[in-house]
This record gives C-alpha cells, structure tokens and sequence, in this order.
C-alpha cells in the first residue's frame, strides 16, 4: 500500500491467532494506571527538587502548567522521564530547580498530588526511566471470554509480543506520519517541537510498516510450504532453510540488526543459530529501524537489508533530515498477574513494560480490536 494514500489506515498485523474479543475498556482513573519506575535512585544531594506526582486524567504538559503556576517554575525548566497518558491514574516523576521548593509547601489541586519529594543532581531527561508498570481491567468479560483473555495473556508473557508504537503517536486521525512526510518534502512548520514530533511519527509508522511485514512473514513460515513460500517472498532456498528451522514464533535474519535485552550496544546477527538460542532465553531481540542518517545498518547484500528495503527505500533521500535509531522490534511483558471476578464480570491484567512500550498495544493484541475506536 502507497504511504501516500490519505484516506486508508495502516492496521498492523497481530501475532497471536485468536477471533476479536469484544469486551468494555475504558481509559479513566479506575480502570487505567500507570506507575512510573525510574533508572535509578536519587542521589539526596544537589541542586533539583524531584517530585513523585500522582495525576488524575491530565496530560504531563498540563500537570507542567500546573505546577509552574503554583512554584513560580518556568515550564523549560522542569524535568522528566517519559510523557504519560491523560486519559487514568498516572505516577510520575518531575525535577525541578531545589530554591523553588517552598513555593510547593502548600500544594492543592483536585486533579493530582505530590505524593514524595527527593533532592537529586540533575535535572530528568526523556529516557531516564525503566520502564511503567499498567493496571488495566476490562469489563462485561463473560467467562467465555475470560478464558481467551488468559490464554492470550499467557502466550504473550512466555514468546512476547509485536513491539509496535500505538495509536498515541499518529493523532487523532491517525495521519501524523503524512504531515511528517510533507516537513520532510519542504513544508515549513513554525513550532519546532511539534515539526520534531511529526517527523517522528513518520519514522514510527515505518517502523510498525515493517514490524508487521516482519510478523507476515513469521507466520507465513508456520503454515506455509517452501513452494508456496517462493511464491510469495523472493527467498532463495537457504535463506528458507533458515526461517524454517526456528521454532519461535518471531524469526530471525542473517544480516538484521540485533540488541542487548533489554537495553544494550546495537550489533549485526552473524551466526544465526547462536542468536536464535540467545532469542529464546530473552538476552537478546532484533531491532527495527527508526530511519535517519545516524541508523545502525543491516548488512549489505543480506535477506535483512532486502526486506528492509522493501519499506524504507522510498524515503532513504530524507534519511540526512532525521538523526535515526534503532528500536526493539520485538519485546516482553514482566511481572504478569491477572485476576477474574466472575461475579462483576471484570479481568483485570497487570504487568511491567520497558520504557518505550505501549500497554494498548499489548493490549490491542489480546483482544484483537482497535481500542482508539
């Protein structure tokens, strides 16, 4: 399908194989909350104020506002890890400059609380966090469906699941990536932030483009013939041989990018078999590409830089526009606990993500239906 084509959404492939499970989610303080877990512990000395927020359906930049109208703290001037959901319960963590601190002594709102204060050396920068750990319950869950629910919930926890970025990224029409597209082809944005924010729902949409061509392939080799397999993918046998010999779900590539799980250097899968058994035990994962000038590359000449290339090779002549990373394709829930009220009909699921990661998404595949509708 044509990137350019305004009016069809790009719906990614699932990996697990089950029909639609039709049951009532709502994204509000009782039935959505997200914890924050930060990198490290703080310091207790130097000069930033570290505050543990609890907000209430407020976005992180109204929560900013906030603060900064009650401390005297110029927005530019905060910190933080990770942008959380408006929409439920959130935690999270907030530096600001220690000499305003007084200025919070008194802090009153109906919508969020301070819950802790640390003192801290640095000022929190995006990335400095875990990851955040979802409590989510689903409602009007017959024990029919309750059942699909767990086995779902158990299948992702033990082969983990489509590392895909959710719907938050592209907008509310879900066409973010086109106006990433026309900053890319000239189109002059005034505010820079927002202009940084398109372009990279631009490279996200790639991204998820080529995890669900990765995902299509990971199934066609469960269920396919090599005959019919040539048919639809232009594999020459030994490249066959060698999808078809991992058991695991997601396959891996001669010559893709590979990473340290869960966070670790970017290196290129040269023995394929050791990676796949590195695979299994969750050491490692394959990473997709976040496409700029600065972008670990696949191996020339491999199967990887040929499927890649399918995707990406319209837009490499934007690629110096973009720094480009590399992103796990693949990923895995922790923590897992689920529990039924039968009598309430609710399912509620719980589990830890690494930073980055998207519980609608993970959600998304256990139900099988677009939560954004």
């Amino acid at each position: 399908m044509n990137i350019m084509e305004k009016n069809t959404i790009f719906k990614p492939l699932y990996a697990l194989k089950h029909s639609l499970i039709d049951v009532y989610f709502s994204k509000n303080s009782n039935d959505f909350v997200v914890r924050e877990k930060p990198l490290y512990e703080f310091s207790g000395k130097g000069e930033h104020l570290i505050l543990h927020i609890q907000k209430k359906d407020l976005s992180t930049s109204e929560a900013l506002r906030i603060l900064s109208e009650q401390s005297g703290v110029k927005i530019r001037d905060f910190g933080y890890c990770g942008l959380k959901d408006k929409q439920g319960l959130t935690t999270q963590y907030i530096s600001m400059p220690k000499k305003f601190e007084e200025n919070l002594k008194n802090f009153k709102h109906e919508k969020m609380k301070i819950l802790e204060t640390f003192i801290h050396d640095n000022k929190l920068r995006i990335g400095h966090l875990k990851g955040n750990s979802f409590f989510i319950r689903l409602k009007k869950v017959s024990s029919v469906d309750a059942l699909k629910i767990e086995q779902a919930f158990n299948n992702l926890k033990i082969q983990g699941f489509a590392n895909y970025f959710g719907y938050q990224r592209f907008g509310k029409f879900q066409d973010n990536f086109l106006q990433g597209l026309e900053i890319l082809q000239g189109k002059k944005i005034k505010n820079k932030k927002m202009q940084e924010f398109l372009i990279s729902a631009f490279q996200s949409e790639l991204f998820n483009r080529y995890l669900s061509k990765r995902v299509e392939i990971s199934h066609f080799m469960q269920e396919f013939s090599e005959k019919e397999i040539k048919q639809i993918y232009t594999f020459n046998t030994q490249e066959y041989k060698n999808l078809k010999q991992q058991k695991q779900f997601f396959k891996l590539l001669q010559g893709e990018v590979l990473g340290h799980y869960p966070f670790g250097k970017c290196f290129i899968c040269e023995n394929l078999e050791d990676e796949v058994q590195r695979f299994i035990q969750k050491d490692i994962s394959a990473m997709g590409l976040l496409i700029g000038a600065k972008a670990y590359e696949s191996q020339n000449d491999s199967l990887a830089l040929k499927i890649e290339d399918g995707i990406f090779s319209d837009f490499y002549k934007y690629k110096a526009q973009m720094q480009g990373s590399r992103r796990f394709l693949w990923s895995y829930m922790q923590d897992c606990k689920y529990h039924y009220d039968e009598e309430k009909a609710h399912f509620i699921l719980e589990f830890f993500l690494q930073k980055g990661s998207y519980a609608t998404v993970v959600l998304e595949e256990i139900l099988h239906k677009d939560i954004n509708e």
